[in-house]
Parts: structure tokens; sequence; C-alpha cells
């Protein structure tokens, strides 16, 4: 047919070892899956959807402090250390991240040490805009 386009569907995106993504899957701007279970019930696993890497940090972080506000429901100021952070990311039964990297089609793997390494830059660049 004259005028009809024809285009191949996109390829479907999946998963990788994380040694197998180049360097730029790591950017800020990746599309990120944060997949979380809360407990030992697999019932309280639920993913959390982000444009940006940084936005996916930012969300886990944000879950931390909610629950610090839900554990300390009188404080008006909560103050915490990296350590705290990181214990409670090693208190869920799971965390991990999915990061798109367009070069190759696929979201990269990645651990609770990635994703507490994340947080701790993230924290520092909060420290120092203030």
């Amino acid at each position: 047919r004259v005028g009809t386009p024809v285009c191949a569907p996109p390829r479907a995106p999946h998963l990788v070892p994380a040694s197998l993504v180049s360097g730029n899957a790591m950017a800020d701007n990746r599309h990120t899956i944060v997949l979380l279970q809360t407990t030992k019930n697999k019932t309280s696993r639920t993913f959390l959807d982000y444009e940006k890497t940084s936005l996916a940090v930012e969300g886990i972080v944000s879950l931390f402090e909610k629950r610090l506000k839900e554990m300390y429901p009188n404080t008006r100021r909560l103050d915490y250390d990296v350590s705290d952070l990181y214990n409670y990311i090693d208190a869920l039964s799971d965390l991990s991240a999915l990061v798109y990297d367009p070069a190759i089609n696929a979201y990269a793997p990645q651990n609770k040490e990635w994703v507490k390494q994340k947080c701790l830059a993230h924290l520092k660049k909060q420290a120092g805009g203030r």
C-alpha cells in the first residue's frame, strides 16, 4: 500500500546483569522501578515507578522519613543519620531497583547496597545545598 508506513514494534525491555550495563545506565535521567517488600509477608510486595533515578532515591528516603513520623508522631523535628537509614533499608525484607538503559533497551537490577550508595549521595547533596 502506498502511504502506509511500516513500523516494527519496539523491542520489549528485558533484564540483564548489572555488570553488562554501560556506565551511562546509572545516569539520573533513567527510568527507575523500585521493588519493595516491607515484611516477610509476600502481600507487602509493591513497586514504585519513577521517571528519574534521583526521584526514586528521594522516594526511598521519603518512605523512611514517613516511617520515622509514624514511630514518633509527637516529635516536630526528626533528626537521623545515614546509619539509621541504612538500618531501615536492611530491615526491609526486599528492596531493589531496576534502572533502564536505552543503549541496550533493558533494565539493570540493582541491590540494597546500590540503593544505600545512592541514598548517601542524595543526603550529601541535600546537606551541601543548605
